[in-house]
Formats: structure tokens, sequence, C-alpha cells
């Protein structure tokens, strides 16, 4: 069971109607609510309905409202979801009114509390295994696949002498750091050996380590790929499983001192596009990174080594995709910095009528002016050049003087 408290991106009046349709709530207040959504709008799964109507009260006592199950008030319930709707100011309050009460609410309030402390104080570093990036402006991470059949750029940088000419390019391009991948995960893609992994990664790892001063992250599943990388000099392991392939994995970088990206997806690349039906999209892959987050402070992987991406394109429909960029920053509930990788991929073919890779940059730029404004500090991409400058103009609009 996962009861911890959940950031709602609620961002119209229908979006609104529909969460609270969703949760049960009686016709008449969902009328009453819709426009009384406050500036933080928090999900409490599985309240008890004894607590839930002390929340409920609570909140109306502090001016702002609590959404609950139809038939919470009488008890026909035995629990219900509740929705939150309040500015900071007042949850926190609400933390503190809730310390004496009865039906478990203490450790709510102490969940809910731990939640507005993550909003109110977001990353601002990256730490790996020998750099640490600033994340006080997004940072551009280039894509250098060393692969035969990657979806856009396989086959172009698999001698060491491309690669190496690829990597000097995104480093005069802006790129903060550069992700190298010695296998193809696109829908379809088989595994390989882990030794034909490392064949293709270490000799570049260990080219670009010697040649330039940029941090490397190194794209693998594996851990004795990651072991390999990390030993050849890649700071940082990009797993797009999010420690679910290989159960040696955390405890691995944890031992290397390595950065981490935690990658949502519901099963292999062979057969990930296969599971892409879920009851709560948002919700369900946000369980999924908890518990891959658990795993690797587990194995003693430092906070601010620490970094999820929701995995866009890895077993999502189109809509899912699009649904996730627009929800992103629910994500920074959990607490650590978010990574988005939605370049030249299919999603943005479909929605633009662009069947090849090759003429979706102004959709790639697009996905990843939303993935910024929705808060993600590390973008994914291919073409570093112009990410880079719309990233800096974002940011300049963002910091501009009121």
């Amino acid at each position: 069971m996962n009861d911890s408290p959940r950031l709602l991106q609620l961002d119209s009046n229908a979006h609104v109607r529909a969460v609270l349709e969703a949760l049960g709530a009686d016709p008449a207040g969902v009328t009453h609510m819709v426009d009384k959504v406050g500036r933080l709008n928090v999900l409490l799964p599985q309240v008890p309905c004894g607590a839930a109507n002390i929340l409920k009260q609570e909140m109306l006592a502090l001016g702002a409202e609590a959404a609950v199950a139809r038939g919470t008030v009488s008890g026909r319930q035995a629990q219900t979801d509740v929705l939150l709707m309040a500015t900071a100011k007042q949850l926190r309050l609400l933390c503190q009114r809730l310390a004496p009460q009865p039906f478990g609410l203490p450790r709510r309030a102490t969940q809910l509390k731990e939640l507005l402390d993550r909003l109110q104080q977001p990353s601002e570093r990256w730490r790996g295994r020998c750099s640490c990036l600033s994340l006080r402006r997004p940072c551009v991470m280039g894509i250098l696949n060393v692969t035969p059949d990657s979806f856009f750029d396989g086959g172009r940088h698999q001698s060491l002498a491309a690669a190496l000419r690829r990597a000097e390019d995104m480093v005069h391009e802006g790129a903060d750091l550069i992700d190298v991948g010695g296998e193809s995960t696109r829908p379809g893609s088989q595994s390989v050996s882990a030794e034909e992994e490392a064949d293709r990664l270490v000799p570049v790892i260990e080219a670009i380590r010697q040649r330039l001063d940029i941090p490397l992250s190194v794209d693998t599943s594996k851990a004795a790929v990651a072991r390999q990388a990390l030993a050849a000099g890649a700071c940082f392991v990009n797993d797009i499983s999010g420690l679910t392939f290989d159960a040696a994995m955390a405890e691995t970088v944890a031992q290397a001192g390595a950065g981490l990206v935690l990658m949502h997806t519901p099963s292999r690349p062979d057969i990930m596009q296969q599971q892409t039906v879920y009851t709560d999209l948002v919700g369900e892959v946000m369980i999924f990174l908890e518990r891959s987050l658990q795993q690797a402070r587990a194995a003693g992987v430092a906070e601010d080594q620490l970094v999820v991406d929701p995995g866009i394109g890895f077993g999502k429909t189109v809509t899912g995709n699009l649904t996730l960029l627009r929800r992103l920053p629910e994500f920074q509930g959990l607490g650590v910095p978010v990574l988005i990788g939605t370049s030249r991929k299919s999603f943005i073919g479909t929605v633009l009528s662009q069947a090849l890779p090759d003429e979706r940059l102004a959709g790639s730029l697009a996905t990843v002016a939303a993935a910024v404004l929705g808060g993600a500090r590390i973008v994914r991409v291919h073409d570093v050049a112009s990410t880079r400058q719309l990233v800096d103009m974002i940011e300049a609009v963002r910091t501009a003087p009121m």
C-alpha cells in the first residue's frame, strides 16, 4: 500500500471536475469546489473516514477546502481519497493542527510536511563520482549513441573517431554533460550482451575523458557495464529500468559514488509498447519511481546524487507521453531533480505527421520548452546547439526583473 501524499497539477476546470468525480465527491459539491482549487492541490490516498472528516473540518476552519468521497460523513465508506486545496501556508498550519489528532493523522501530517519541504527546497545540484553539476539553470545532456541501431543516430558514431568528433561538437555547442549509450533501447529493440555493450562504450568513454573536460554519463541498465564505464571515467549512470533489470545496479552505483538517473519503464524495450494501459498513469509512474528511489537510498546512493525520469516513450501511448509532459510539475513532489528525454521520439512524429526522426527538430524543441517550464532540470537531447539556445532563452525570461 502506498499512501504518500501526491501533488496534483490541476490546470483547467475540466481536469478539476474529472479528479473530483473520480474521487467520488458529491455532484453538488463538485460544482461548488471546481472554482476553489488552491495554489497547491495535494491528494491523500486511502484515508479512513474518521480521519477524512477531521481533515475536512480542519481545512474549512483554515479557509481552505478538502474534497472527499460521497458518504464519508455518514461513514458508509471505510476510506476515501482526500484532495486538499489550499495555499502552502494553510497546509503547513494544517500539519500543526493534525499533530494531536487520532486515526493516524499525525503520520499523515509528517508526510505532508515532508512533501511541502521538498517543494520549498528543490535540489540545486546533481553530484556524480567525479563532478557536480549545478541545476540552478536547466542542464543540457547531449546524447552520444555508439550503436548500429538507435532510432535516430544509429551507426553515425560507431567508430571511435566519429564518436570523438561528435563529443567535441557537443562541447562547443554548450552541452553540460554527455550521455554515452552502447545498446539501443528503442521500442522493439533486442538486448545485447554486457561484453558487447562494454566493448562499444569503454573505449569511447576513455578517449573522451582524456581529450575533453566534460562530465560523462553511461546509459546502461547492466551493473557490469556500469562498473566498467565508471572505472573508465563516467560520473553518472542513466538506468532506463529504474533498478528493475539488474539487482546489483544500486550497490554498484553506491560503491562508486556515482550519480544515478532512475527512469520508469513497464518492461524491457522489446515488449514495452505492449504494456501501455494504466489505471492512473501519473500515479503509477510516481509509485514506481518512489520505489526506485527507496531502493537506491537503501543501497547508499546519496540524496544529491539522485535524479528521476518518467520515461517518455517507454511503454506509453502518444496521449500518455503528452499527459506526462503536461503534468510534469507533479514529479517535483518526489524531492529530486527531474530529467526528460523527448528528443526526436515517435510521439512527436505522430502529433505532427512526421514519419522520419530527421523531421522532428521543431517538435523536439517544443517538448523541451514544455519540460523546462514544467520543472525539468535536465533535458536529454540529440540537438545540443538549438536546445542550449532554447533553454537559455527560457531562463532569461524566467529570471528577468519584475
